[in-house]
């Protein structure tokens, strides 16, 4: 069965049977019903959606957060230098690494209905404590707790949502939640315009109130979500038996969950696997050049506009319109990748604007134009992260092997936010950070390399996997070989 050939999301009427569709669900399909298909995703979206885009959308905030309290004095106030604003920020990414794989391991066995709200409300705990932080070491502890906290919280989510969507319907919902990340960059911005006014309000400076405000917010939202957040199709309360069934058949068509429950268990062998998928390396390497520009970015450009000649506050302001123009793109991104199965063009394409957007901030000295740049180098960032999330989701499976394969991918995402808060905290002087750009400049070229590469490789494994299904069947090929088997086919 040629998957992404012959089962698209937007004509369900096509939906064929063969031998291996059998093998994997031994009961009858549903009855082709359009009405059906659009009320079941239309549900999920209304139910899902919303909730993953909040728990993202926080998770950006109270993370990258720190950027718009320094630009209100908490560098100062702690008296902290370069170096030591780095080192807090590094410390943030380290546990956040360490717990990226084991958690999402762990997802399926605890529940994402429980183990995503916990892991909400613990960090909103401490992100709400950064703001009575009275000291550089307490704010380094903060931190650490709060990578510990949220380390989990995007590869969840993206293996959350690949266990409710078809491979070929999956960017545009993780782009809608990953696009709550470039809206958090104009919220955050917009928020911290309004409450560094409070200052001095119940003794605490302007920049404490934007981790107590919003970090409680968080917690709130965490306590919330225990009881709106689904652990699996087959557990909706707002999907009705009909409605259950035709989503897993969907699901098991697609090639999006294993052929039975034992392959779906968790496995040593399938985390194995996933380590030796040429193509989960060539993606974490362009994850690892985008997350050092993603971070960087998110981080840092209160202050590369506050070094463009603005305010304090105006630079709160005017760092809002990049992050809106990338939302827009991303989700245009989105539509555009799913409707023509085109991840790896779109990846390459986001690269290019990343070049352009450096390039007219490294050769140009007229803050017009190197704030102009922005809006290229953010949106092509923001653009980048939801394609190259979709496409390491759609191409492992069964269950474990996609966790890991994820999993790898946001670890070298984060290990790249790691270089991000060095180069532009203190290796490359501010406001023209010449060191960082020519970095940031390098690394969105190598990700355009990397993806042409993975998508030649996919191009041409799809291409000897369509010799073997016209010169066998499938009953004579060995079973739980996942992505691998002939039937297979990856997206490109």
């Amino acid at each position: 069965m040629d998957k992404a050939s012959s089962h698209t999301s937007e004509d369900p009427e096509k939906v064929t049977h063969d031998s291996q569709s059998s093998r994997e669900s031994p009961s009858p399909a549903p009855v082709v019903d359009p009405a059906l298909d659009r009320r079941v995703w239309r549900k999920l979206d209304l139910f899902i959606l919303p909730v993953v885009a909040i728990f993202y959308l926080l998770s950006f905030i109270d993370r990258s957060n720190i950027g718009n309290a320094r630009v209100a004095n908490l560098q100062k106030d702690l008296k902290m230098t370069n170096k030591q604003y780095s080192i807090a920020l590094t410390v943030t990414y380290v546990p956040y690494i360490v717990a990226e794989l084991p958690s999402n391991l762990l997802l399926k066995a605890v529940g994402p209905n429980l183990m995503l709200p916990t892991m909400l409300t613990l960090w909103g705990i401490v992100s709400t404590l950064q703001g009575v932080a009275h000291n550089y070491h307490a704010l380094l502890v903060c931190r650490f707790f709060l990578g510990l906290f949220e380390g989990g919280v995007f590869p969840g989510l993206v293996l959350y949502l690949s266990l409710f969507y078809p491979r070929q319907q999956l960017q545009w919902r993780i782009s809608a939640f990953f696009s709550a990340a470039s809206i958090s960059g104009a919220f955050s911005g917009l928020l911290a315009f309004g409450i560094i006014n409070m200052d001095g309000i119940g003794g605490r400076p302007g920049w404490a109130w934007i981790f107590i405000l919003e970090g409680l917010f968080t917690f709130l939202f965490g306590l919330a979500s225990y009881f709106i957040l689904p652990r699996s199709p087959a557990h909706t309360r707002f999907l009705n038996q009909k409605e259950k069934e035709y989503v897993i058949y969907k699901l098991k068509e697609d090639g999006a969950t294993g052929k039975n429950e034992s392959i779906d268990a968790f496995s040593w062998r399938e985390v194995g696997m996933a380590f030796r998928l040429p193509q989960v390396w060539m993606l974490a390497i362009a994850f690892f050049f985008d997350g050092t520009i993603l971070y960087g970015l998110a981080y840092f450009t209160p202050s590369i506009i506050q070094g463009l000649g603005f305010t304090a506050s105006r630079a709160q302001l005017m760092s809002v319109p990049p992050f809106a123009a990338a939302f827009v793109v991303s989700m245009i991104g989105a539509y555009i990748s799913d409707r023509y199965r085109c991840r790896g063009f779109l990846s390459i394409f986001s690269s290019i604007l990343c070049i352009i957007g450096f390039g007219m901030f490294l050769g140009s000295t007229k803050h017009h134009i190197q704030y102009a740049s922005l809006f290229f180098s953010i949106t092509g960032t923001y653009l980048a992260a939801p394609t190259l999330s979709t496409w390491s989701a759609n191409n492992a499976t069964p269950y474990t092997r996609r966790a890991t394969a994820i999993a790898i991918g946001f670890i070298m995402t984060n290990s790249g936010g790691i270089l991000a808060t060095w180069l532009l905290g203190s290796l490359s002087a501010a406001p023209r950070y010449i060191l960082a750009t020519r970095v940031l400049l390098a690394f969105s070229v190598l990700m355009a390399v990397f993806c042409a590469a993975n998508t030649w490789y996919l191009w041409d494994q799809n291409k000897k996997k369509k010799v073997i299904r016209e010169t066998s069947s499938i009953d004579k090929e060995e079973p739980g070989l996942g992505d691998l088997s002939a039937w297979f086919e990856y997206a490109l």
